[in-house]
């Protein structure tokens, strides 16, 4: 009997994240209520991440609201963005740091493979790096698997690749 399975990683596509930034940065650059502030996006470092810029926590949040709706039209949940560090604050200028989320942390794959195990026995989740691979002798219960997953109300992005 042949065995399927498929890869659930936590990634993004870095070609789309780019063509959002750059909607962003140009919409922000085109709106009234911005001129004559400091709004702006940049890049982190590597691309790793974002960093707003504006004159308050208000505008960040305003910032970040055009982001997210150019994700969502890019098909990329805002999940992506890790938006645990605080806005800082100084010379009438805010800012905020904001990292890509990419990659299963051992904790979070422990997680992804424990709801596997509850919810689809006869699927068999395993722990490879940064993924989980989930083999399963019927492609209907690794489908079952995918839905389980999508539904499932985790503070990360989960894609599936892999699929054999």
């Amino acid at each position: 009997m042949a065995n399927f399975s498929f890869d659930v990683v936590s990634t993004y596509d870095k070609a789309e994240m780019n063509n959002a930034f750059d909607q962003t940065q140009r919409e922000i650059e085109t709106r009234y209520d911005f001129r004559g502030t400091p709004a702006a996006i940049e890049w982190l470092e590597n691309k790793s991440g974002i960093k707003l810029i504006a004159a308050n926590e208000w505008q960040i949040d305003q910032v970040l609201d055009i982001l997210r709706k150019k994700l969502a039209v890019r098909s990329i949940t805002s999940k992506v963005l890790d938006l645990t560090k605080p806005v800082n604050e100084a010379n009438l200028r805010a800012w905020q740091d904001v990292p890509f989320i990419d990659g299963l942390t051992q904790e979070k794959a422990k997680s992804v493979s424990k709801i596997i195990r509850d919810a689809h026995p006869k699927a068999k989740p395993s722990i490879q790096g940064d993924a989980v691979r989930v083999v399963s002798g019927s492609k209907d219960e690794l489908q079952a698997v995918m839905n389980t997953l999508k539904v499932a109300d985790l503070d990360y992005p989960l894609s599936f690749t892999n699929y054999r």
